[in-house]
């Protein structure tokens, strides 16, 4: 007596993405969103060439805030709230490679999101923070020398603050390394996933070596960059591809 079941493979090619209506949608956002980073930072980097911020001393930068409030708040709102978008990004991006790798996908997902949810809390950048608009404001009240020397001693701190390296960068840069791991398994394009090592490997570096070669911090951002972009239209291509598979079968007259 022979049996008609079909034999289990364990073929990881052989596996797609996560399916169902609700990740459709995911996709499609997390795709928007991807791209909508991207625009969002390059605004702020235009405004940033238009009036470039000190990066040094506290009473020159908070002088420089109020001469130019609306563009320097506008500029750092620009840097800070995009910040909730690769959140989005990693998670569509983990979901869909679950099926592939449940336990590294997972890690990837973790480390690649977090990082950027922990730069909301706290909003600091560097290239400055909403923080010292209040400075600036109190500096520009202030009624004695002794006052404003505390300020500008206050906007110092995070001033040196901002231009301190964040661990939180190197382990967003390991998680596109892990995902983009995953990725070469299938679901995405080959393409995207060695792009996305590559990302991953050079913002590992320039995180790491980000005030001692910040040329190479350079080269990772245009890396960085185009690696949401791929990933963004790729996330939409998918998500498309989710609604043609989940199509009704038309009707067929009897």
């Amino acid at each position: 007596m022979t049996s008609n079941a079909s034999p289990i493979t364990n073929d990881s090619s052989s596996v797609g993405p996560a399916r169902g209506g609700s990740w459709r949608s995911l996709y499609l956002a997390a795709g928007v969103a991807s791209l909508l980073f991207v625009v969002l930072l390059i605004a702020a980097l235009v405004l940033d060439f238009v009036a470039p911020p000190p990066v040094h001393g506290g009473a020159a930068t908070l002088e420089f805030i109020q001469a130019r409030k609306t563009i320097y708040v506008t500029e750092q709102i620009l840097w800070v709230l995009p910040n909730i978008l690769p959140v989005i990004v990693f998670v569509a991006l983990g979901i869909a490679l679950c099926p592939l790798d449940k336990s590294l996908s997972l890690l990837a997902t973790l480390l690649g999101a977090i990082p950027w949810a922990v730069i909301l809390a706290v909003p600091v950048t560097s290239r400055g923070s909403l923080t010292l608009v209040y400075l600036s404001d109190r500096y520009r009240n202030a009624g004695s020398l002794e006052e404003r020397h505390a300020y500008a001693t206050a906007a110092e701190a995070i001033i040196a603050e901002n231009n301190t390296p964040a661990v939180v960068g190197v382990l967003s840069a390991l998680g596109i390394v892990l995902m983009s791991l995953v990725m070469r398994r299938g679901v995405f394009p080959q393409w995207l996933a060695w792009l996305g090592v590559a990302t991953g490997i050079l913002g590992i570096a320039g995180e790491a070596l980000r005030h001692a070669m910040p040329g190479f911090y350079g080269v990772y951002g245009v890396f960085l960059w185009a690696w949401f972009i791929a990933t963004g239209i790729a996330l939409i291509r998918l998500g498309l591809r989710e609604q043609r598979w989940e199509a009704p079968p038309a009707m067929v007259a009897g």
